[in-house]
């Protein structure tokens, strides 16, 4: 059974972010490559929601938070039950400082 794959605002401004920054740092098409390989990396997770491994930095939340690599970034996703899709909610750039992974769930817990 397929299931929908959500993404939230924060993960949708994250995404805008690294479009943003690409566009002016290597160009509109390399941006929009970057961009679309996150956004396709993620269906993956409409037919196979515990793909990712788990995100050892957000253990002990109420939510069972995995990930998925695309380049340098993890796409942060957990599946609610409740509604019935994976919701993506952080696009991360593995290069930045591990601890502030924590940004985008304090909200969700």
């Amino acid at each position: 059974m397929e299931i929908t794959v959500y993404w939230t605002n924060f993960s949708k401004q994250e995404l805008q972010k690294i479009f943003d920054y690409y566009k002016e740092k290597a160009g509109y098409k390399i941006a929009k490559k970057l961009v679309d390989g996150i956004f396709s990396e993620s269906l993956k997770l409409a037919n196979h929601a515990e793909i990712g491994q788990a995100e050892e930095l957000l253990k002990g939340r109420i939510q069972n938070f995995r990930y998925l690599i695309f380049k340098n970034y993890k796409i942060i996703y957990w599946f609610n039950a409740e509604k019935n899709w994976i919701e993506i909610v952080d696009v991360f750039d593995t290069r930045q400082n591990p601890p502030k992974i924590s940004r985008s769930t304090s909200k969700t817990n």
